[in-house]
């Protein structure tokens, strides 16, 4: 039985919910960036087609609650009924329009909003101008903060990002140990942060100012300290916040394995310099020279004999491949470039 008590309770319970949520800043519902709006609109636009099963359904039973109660004897009382073609066609057909209409969203939305693909827009009345580079920005996640490599201007930076306002950035993502997620809300969706893999990701910032990123993975005692601030600027902002990046010391590959090492709560370091292809031997795991990198081995694995050589048959080798795999102190690797026979 359902008195008209509790339906007010309900009714004063959700109406003191909605004003708790009216006082939160809802990043994810009015975000800075261009791929990060559209995603809010996906999230809207999906909640809006799943509550117009969601809504009838509850208001129906609080109705049949009240209208069938014990206590009114003028409602029908039919125990022999138990079929009803046009209320089946209303259970079935209603959902199976709402998945449809999810499905075709997700779809869609899946492959507009890949992360991989280049943006083509600035925001929704301006597409990218053809002579317009994107920023590149190597994200590093180690234990327990953010390492914010710039490869066309040579600095790095510790738990601090930026970037110019209305300008394509394309990210590439990787982790020095164990598995974390970068994540600005008001900038894009989060990406995996994967040792011994890159990914990628590409967004822009429409309006300036100070916004907050994490680590959205838990990845051990640290994480919950792992944040950095990601500042959106304008152009001139940012040249003056890269050149007084440049005042720093080198980050050098001794120097990345110091600051590779746990430590919790780091503050903002800036490097004026970085070592050639850092990013690329972090993801290899041959930051320490002479170490051999992953793609070394691999390139070995993949000219390994198969069963059906003879044990003295020699590989033949692709040199156009082989003369491109490198150490970490970017030498050639000359020993894959000979004959290569099974013991």
């Amino acid at each position: 039985m359902v008195s008209s008590r509790a339906i007010g309770f309900l009714f004063a319970l959700s109406l003191s919910c909605t004003t708790m949520l009216a006082g939160c800043d809802m990043v994810l519902l009015r975000p800075s960036g261009y791929v990060a709006a559209q995603q809010g609109q996906l999230v809207v636009i999906s909640t809006l087609l799943m509550l117009l099963i969601i809504v009838p359904v509850i208001a129906l039973t609080l109705v049949f609650a009240w209208r069938y109660r014990e206590s009114n004897t003028t409602a029908p009382y039919t125990p022999e009924w138990d079929h009803s073609i046009q209320l089946e066609l209303l259970i079935w057909a209603a959902p199976l329009l709402i998945i449809i209409a999810l499905g075709a969203l997700t779809w869609i939305g899946t492959h507009t909003l890949d992360p991989y693909r280049s943006l083509t827009r600035i925001d929704a009345k301006r597409p990218v101008p053809r002579n317009v580079e994107p920023l590149n920005i190597e994200v590093v996640a180690l234990d327990w903060k953010w390492l914010f490599i710039y490869p066309d201007q040579n600095i790095a930076v510790v738990n601090e990002l930026a970037a110019p306002v209305d300008a394509p950035i394309h990210f590439k993502i990787t982790a020095s140990s164990v598995m974390n997620s970068f994540f600005v809300p008001a900038l894009a969706g989060q990406i995996y942060a994967m040792p011994s893999m890159a990914t990628s990701l590409n967004a822009v910032i429409n309006r300036p100012g100070e916004y907050e990123g994490f680590s959205a993975n838990y990845s051990g005692a640290g994480f919950s300290d792992m944040r950095f601030k990601f500042l959106g600027m304008s152009a001139a902002d940012f040249d003056r916040w890269v050149q007084k990046a440049k005042a720093g010391g080198e980050l050098s590959r001794g120097r990345y394995t110091q600051l590779e090492q746990p430590s919790k709560r780091e503050a903002v370091h800036r490097y004026g310099a970085v070592a050639p292809d850092l990013f690329d031997a972090i993801v290899n795991r041959c930051v320490d020279q002479g170490k051999m990198c992953l793609r070394e081995m691999m390139a070995m694995d993949a000219h390994r004999p198969s069963e059906h050589q003879s044990a003295r048959e020699p590989i033949a080798l692709n040199l156009g491949l082989d003369a491109a795999v490198c150490r970490a102190d970017n030498s050639a690797v000359s020993a894959l470039l000979l004959p290569i026979y099974r013991d």
